[in-house]
């Protein structure tokens, strides 16, 4: 486990970040390979239909997986106040939570994704490969919700290193399906849905047999779990705001994507592929953004202010150079990575059309992740929900609607940075007038 109260932030956060960092990298490998065989093996219809799919699997699991963090902020800060008693009945609370909460929506998912499909007008010809896809993936979100819980209680404790290895297992068993179902056994799209439930599920299963083995601390049992009414009311305190903030980030996708969808399918395939590289872009800030909530967690739960502070501008100067390095890269070589999922020339053009009209402002989207992530950490969740929402809502879809009218498909990808650039300001706005510092759960020794 690591303890990030005391070191160098900068050395602290960075050697922290960087097994989170990879494991997210090989978790999105799950998603990019299924594009790529789907884009080169398949075609572009059925690589349209699986990227219309994931704006709604992500509105199904958003509010849940929301929700949970902030059993992880909770968990941080017990961890730093070295009560391990209570950092263990907030584990089993969230994890009973999470089983509950995954049956239902999987069962909500099944029985009306056809209808779901429907309203977000996708077109006819890839209505049947997205419900394939769809309701095989949704079958094994109990096994994802698993899982995910599991890595988010020890990265909460400092470990996150040991969902890497798990990650990298799954991730490569992934790609041995993928191309053995599809390019074998010709399952086409089902093919592919299925090869990412297996690789989830052994995922989830080698992380629970670890934690029984090697962590008493953290032995889960669904025989033995326990409830704790008021840890999780506390818990949906936190978490409720960020929930529902990626909720309505997720509805917002989904809204996108219907906008995508009256451009038909080589826009939405080339939206697809672009939306797999754009999603590895912003990984680093996202990453050392969940890095800086749990070092600001500990470090709060030891009553260490002057680290926070210093832990956030460390966090900015690093993930600000990632971003403008990737940013360069994408420009240059964009073209040649989009033409890598498929070849016809039109979507090609389109995702191209994408990365460099959003690629120039990832420094704005780290600036804006890392401002919420200290929030996050202190548990002041409420106003940076407003804030997004607001960004997303108020914003991002209605000048993407209005440009697209306007400019075409160019126009839908500007509202993308107009909403980064006005959370970004906003959030730091809120950042320094200083009222997060009111909403810390844990102070010094002092114990909830």
């Amino acid at each position: 486990m690591k303890n990030l109260t005391e070191g160098n932030e900068a050395k602290g956060i960075f050697v922290f970040v960087i097994p989170m960092l990879f494991g997210s990298v090989f978790q999105q490998l799950f998603n990019v390979v299924d594009t790529w065989v789907i884009g080169n093996y398949i075609g572009k219809e059925a690589l349209g239909a699986v990227g219309a799919s994931f704006p709604i699997i992500f509105v199904l699991i958003s509010l849940i997986v929301g929700i949970s963090t902030g059993s992880t902020v909770i968990i941080s800060q017990y961890f730093g106040a070295k009560n391990k008693e209570m950092v263990k009945l907030t584990i089993d609370t969230t994890m009973f939570f999470l089983f509950w909460a995954a049956l239902i929506i999987t069962v909500i998912g099944l029985v009306f994704s056809k209808q779901i499909f429907l309203l977000i007008q996708l077109p006819p010809e890839l209505m049947s490969d997205a419900l394939l896809y769809f309701n095989i993936y949704l079958s094994g979100l109990l096994l994802l919700f698993g899982f995910n819980a599991v890595s988010a209680v020890l990265r909460g404790l400092g470990d996150s290193t040991t969902p890497l290895y798990f990650l990298i297992i799954s991730t490569i068993l992934n790609i041995i399906l993928d191309l053995v179902f599809v390019l074998v056994f010709h399952w086409g799209v089902a093919g592919v849905s299925i090869a990412t439930v297996i690789a989830q599920g052994i995922s989830f299963f080698l992380s629970v047999i670890y934690l029984n083995r090697t962590h008493p601390l953290l032995n889960f049992s669904l025989l033995r779990i326990r409830f704790d009414k008021t840890l999780f009311l506390k818990s949906l305190k936190i978490g409720i705001p960020s929930g529902l903030q990626q909720t309505f980030v997720s509805l917002g996708m989904v809204a996108l994507m219907v906008i995508v969808n009256t451009f038909g399918t080589d826009t939405i395939a080339a939206y697809t592929i672009a939306g797999r590289i754009d999603s590895f872009a912003l990984l680093p800030a996202m990453n050392f953004s969940m890095a800086l909530s749990i070092f600001v967690g500990q470090n709060l739960g030891a009553g260490s202010y002057l680290r926070v502070k210093k832990g956030y501008i460390a966090t900015l100067k690093m993930t600000t150079a990632i971003s403008i390095l990737t940013s360069v890269i994408f420009i240059f070589l964009g073209k040649f990575i989009i033409s890598q999922f498929n070849h016809d020339v039109n979507v090609i053009d389109i995702g191209y059309e994408y990365l460099l009209i959003v690629s120039p402002f990832y420094f704005v989207f780290s600036f804006m992740f890392i401002n919420n992530g200290l929030l996050r950490g202190a548990g002041a969740t409420l106003i940076p929900m407003f804030i997004t929402l607001f960004s997303l809502w108020g914003l991002r879809i209605p000048a993407s609607y209005f440009f697209s009218e306007i400019m075409g498909t160019q126009g839908i990808w500007l509202g993308i940075p107009i909403a980064w650039m006005c959370g970004g300001l906003f959030s730091y706005i809120y950042y320094k007038k200083g009222k997060w510092e009111r909403f810390v759960i844990v102070k010094g020794e002092d114990m909830m």
